[in-house]
Parts: C-alpha cells; structure tokens; sequence
C-alpha cells in the first residue's frame, strides 16, 4: 500500500478537517463517503463535540437523502449496521413513520423488528410502505430457511414413523443392526435380525403437533421475526400441526394466519410486559396429543407473572409426555441476556434452554421429531 492510499485511508477514519495533520484533501466519493459517516459519527452520538460535526437533524427528507447516500457508499451489510446506528445515536425512530424514509432503507430483521414496534402508531400512508419493506425481508429470510427446514423435517418424520414390515430399500440397517445385536451368531460372525426396522415413507397424516409460544417483548424482536417466518414454513408441512401463539401480559394466537407470515408480524405488538405461565396456560389447552407434541417456548424467561405457576406447568407438561424445548433467542446475534434462575430451574427438570440460530434451527427440530438427544445440537452452538 503506497504511502498516498495510507494517508488517505486514515484521513476516512479520524474524519475532520484537520485529520489530525495528514494533510490530504478529499475530493468526489471520498468526500462523499465522509460527509456520510460525519453525519453519523461525530462526536457524542449527535450531541456535538470537537470531531465529526455534519448531524443529520430531524428532517425525514433530509435523512432519507442520507439512507440513499450510505447505500451508494457502502455494501449492505455495512449499510444495515449505519441504519441501526443511526435509529439509536441519533433518535430516529420517530422518522420511520415517514413514507419517504421507508423507501430508502435497507431492508433487515432488526429494520423489521423496530417497524412492528412502532406499528400501532404508525399513520396510514406509512402502513402500506412498511408492509412493503417487512414483505421484502420476509421473502429472503423464507428463501434463506424454507427449503432446509422442509428437508430436515421431512427427513425426521419418515424416519421417525418406523415400520416393521419394511421393503429391502426401506430398512434402517443402524437400528435393526442394534435392536437385534443378542441374535449374533459368532460362528458366521454376523447377525441375524428376527425383527426389522424401517423408515416410513410418504407420511400423509399429522405425525407431531408444534405449538411454538413467542415472548414478544422489546428484547426479543429478532427472535419474533424469525419466529413467525418459521412458523409460517412449518405450518405448510402437512406432517405436522402447527400453532403460533405470541405474548407480553395478554395472550394472541395467530395460528389461522400463518398462511402469512407478514400478516403474522403485523398481528404482534412488540414492547409490553411478560406473563409466560398465562401463555403457557393458554398452550396446555392446545396440546391434545402429548406424547405427540413439541413444545417450544421462545423467550428471555424475565416473568413477570407466577413464577413457581409457570415452573409447575412445565414440568406438568413434561410428565404427560410432551416434548419441550426453551430458546432464549431465535436469532443472528450471540447470547442473549435471560434469567439465569429461570434456565437453571428448568434444567433441573429436563428442559433445556439455550439460544438457537435460525440456522441451526431445522436441526433442532429434526432432532425434537425424532425424540434424538439435543445435546449435540447444542453443543454445536456453542462452537
């Protein structure tokens, strides 16, 4: 790197002026690409100060010329990071509900998750723009999930209804070899299987009943995202009967929406207080089929209803058979702060909790069909 390209790199970075004596004069995009992120970084997150001093001040025109300008810039991942940044330093929330500024943001889950936030106070001429930008993120994140969910699923339910009459091309050699390892005939050093086991194949009834169960507090607004995208994939599998229920202090199923899943994202209302034994309440009554059942309770475990209730009623619906899994986030981001006590009182009784990647999450719940242990999963997202 010739001693020009340094220069000028570090006259991007410490901004200003003066550029703290590099002397080089930026001039085209170079200017451009500074005055973008003066307007963003000076000093003091938008209240003043020796450094950056552009400000981007409380005009929606005036900053969705802005959003336009970074996205000229910068790649879009950069781009979404800028957003977030911006929404934060520099108290632009307010501003979202301007037509102009939705069309220039770049679309992603956190942009998402602000706009459901702000969907109950949003005028209508912003709803219509807002559904557009949320609709967008919805389609790519259900490109980016559908098809390895709908594999692992598939996958874990053939397997997991087993026949014992199967066809040669049908037989699990793994758990036929296991199940019938006393028929070893040591002189022909082989086994000879009395019961075979094999895959079910074109599973046309319901195999399992999910009933996910989404905290949709402030905090969790990524995770809700992911949630009623993944929701929206599972309920369109014909094995499996699929409810989606959200909470704070009230309770919302939004099951029969589900052939929507933007319909879904605008049917929660982020913020609000928790009540997690009302929701769970509210989910026993769902599950008819308990050896049948997956119970997924997507939350932080902050409650703010009946502690030791919420702990009874798991536990009650792990003694009747039902599977139950606790994600402390559905999510991109790393570990999320939870209730420890919580997590441990329900490790106690069998019940893990973790935070899950959407990733990662069609593992997991090819691992809950067939009843696998999840600890490798877990395991793996810890890595």
């Amino acid at each position: 790197m010739s001693d020009d390209e340094r220069l000028r790199r570090w006259r991007l970075v410490l901004g200003g002026e003066g550029a703290e004596g590099t002397g080089v004069t930026l001039a085209g995009v170079d200017k451009g690409m500074d005055e973008a992120l003066a307007a963003l970084y000076r000093d003091g997150g938008g209240e003043g100060g020796s450094g950056r001093s552009a400000g981007l001040g409380g005009s929606a025109p005036k900053v969705a010329r802005w959003l336009g300008d970074i996205r000229q810039y910068f790649p879009s991942t950069v781009v979404q990071v800028m957003q977030a940044d911006a929404i934060e330093r520099l108290n632009l929330t307010r501003l979202l509900v301007e037509p102009e500024m939705l069309e220039a943001v770049e679309p992603d889950v956190h942009l998402v998750g602000t706009l459901l936030s702000l969907n109950k106070v949003m005028p209508d001429k912003a709803r219509t723009t807002a559904r557009m930008v949320v609709a967008k993120v919805v389609a790519e994140l259900e490109r980016r999930v559908a098809q390895r969910t709908r594999a692992a699923v598939t996958g874990a339910v053939n397997r997991a209804a087993r026949i014992n009459r199967p066809r040669h091309r049908d037989i699990d050699w793994n758990r036929t070899i296991r199940a019938n390892l006393k028929h070893y005939q040591a002189e022909h050093r082989t086994v000879v299987p009395e019961r075979l086991i094999g895959y079910g194949r074109q599973t046309r009834s319901v195999q399992r009943d999910v009933v996910l169960c989404v905290d949709q507090s402030g905090s969790m607004a990524a995770s809700v995202v992911y949630s009623g995208v993944f929701a929206a994939v599972l309920a369109s599998m014909k094995c499996l009967r699929t409810s989606l229920v959200v909470f704070d202090t009230a309770v919302v199923d939004l099951t029969d929406q589900l052939h929507d899943p933007v319909e879904v994202l605008f049917g929660t209302q982020l913020g609000g207080g928790t009540d997690i034994n009302r929701a769970i309440a509210y989910c026993q009554g769902l599950i008819t089929r308990p050896r049948d059942s997956i119970f997924i309770l997507i939350s932080d475990l902050y409650e703010g209803g009946v502690r030791a209730e919420m702990l009874r009623r798991v536990a009650t619906m792990k003694a009747a058979g039902v599977q139950v899994i606790v994600l402390l986030a559905l999510s991109d981001e790393g570990q999320p702060a939870y209730d420890h006590s919580n997590a441990s009182a329900l490790a106690a009784m069998g019940v893990p909790s973790f935070a899950c990647t959407p990733d990662a999450f069609p593992e997991l719940m090819a691992a809950a069909i067939e009843r696998r242990d999840l600890q490798p999963v877990i395991e793996k997202l810890g890595r």
